[in-house]
């Protein structure tokens, strides 16, 4: 039988490499491509076509949730496995909707990974039980309400402010005025009707806007 082809989408060259090692070792199994952000991930998802996709869920350019979405509106036969850690459980739900047939902790044991590899690879959806959970409270949740749509440049800011760069860093790193991201940021706690810039930042992150 031909191996079930992977593509690793991971930011981080260890965590990447590591996982190359284990997999490329279990008879069966290849990997055919690595990306390191979720915009090259999609591209070698589609120029690639492998059989099964790990997408971590916290990549630069776009997070794993959005580039499964985007994945599998263009290409909806592929099979995604999300990769996460507990403390970014809240986007279990949103993956799952994004059309991802696997969610995995990144601690999960090598002989997990590989047998949900294989089940997802046949067709299966496959949670693993301890964030299973998770994923039904964030189901039963009441519907939270629309919001009122991010230009690019917030967008742009809102991504540095949750990784907790201050005015002055936002400014710098954008090329812009600190007057100007002041007024990025009353709008972003505006529209996402926030109190403050650490609220601000929880909610884009459950919400799948960083």
């Amino acid at each position: 039988m031909d191996p079930i082809k992977i593509l690793l989408v991971e930011d981080q060259t260890l965590m990447r490499q590591g996982l190359k090692t284990i997999l490329d070792l279990e008879p069966g199994l290849s990997v055919i491509g690595e990306a390191a952000d979720g915009e090259a991930g999609v591209s070698q998802a589609l120029a690639l076509r492998p059989d099964v996709v790990l997408m971590d869920v916290q990549l630069p350019r776009l997070n794993g949730v959005e580039a499964t979405a985007r994945l599998i509106r263009e290409w909806p036969e592929a099979r995604v496995i999300i990769l996460t850690t507990f403390n970014r459980d809240d986007y279990v739900y949103q993956g799952v909707r994004a059309g991802a047939l696997g969610y995995l902790l990144k601690d999960a044991p090598a002989e997990t990974l590989i047998e949900t590899i294989r089940r997802v690879h046949a067709g299966e959806v496959f949670i693993q039980p301890e964030i299973a959970s998770r994923a039904l409270r964030e189901m039963m949740r009441p519907a939270e309400p629309a919001l009122e749509p991010l230009s690019e440049r917030e967008r742009e800011v809102l991504v540095l402010l949750a990784q907790g760069a201050s005015n002055k860093d936002i400014a710098e790193r954008l090329v812009i005025t600190e007057g100007t991201v002041k007024n990025h940021v009353s709008n972003l706690l505006a529209k996402l009707q926030a109190e403050n810039r650490t609220q601000a930042a929880d909610i884009a992150r459950r919400r799948g806007l960083v």
